[in-house]
């Protein structure tokens, strides 16, 4: 069985209860002791920039999506930003909460080809 796991976001600010969803279970995934990444691409991105992480809280049983990136960040969960996806929206790396990095669609094909499973959100 895999040690790792992937989250792929690609919805955010058209659809936050994807990127809630898709962080809920990325930080499940960390409580099993898996070595976690969630990789945000296209309207994905914005569940990593600050000030619109906050404004994502679909209500209960949910909390808001900025504490669980805080929680996923803080117990070790990796968070790759796709860097073209950037570049199209006008969004910097200095624009990126903590814990949050730029990368190619490289990195996300590196982590899967140690057999680590994806899920999509």
């Amino acid at each position: 069985m895999s040690k790792t796991f992937c989250v792929t976001i690609t919805e955010c600010k058209s659809n936050g209860d994807k990127a809630t969803v898709g962080f809920v279970v990325a930080n499940a995934a960390l409580g099993s002791d898996k070595d976690t990444l969630v990789f945000l691409s296209t309207d994905g991105i914005w569940a990593a920039v600050k000030g619109e992480v906050d404004k994502v809280d679909e209500g209960a049983p949910f909390v808001p999506l900025k504490e669980l990136v805080e929680k996923f960040v803080s117990n070790g969960g990796k968070i790759m930003v796709c860097s073209p996806c950037m570049k199209k929206r006008g969004v910097t790396e200095d624009m990126l909460v903590d814990g949050a990095t730029p990368a190619g669609g490289a990195a996300l094909v590196e982590w899967l080809a140690n057999g680590s499973p994806c899920v999509a959100y």
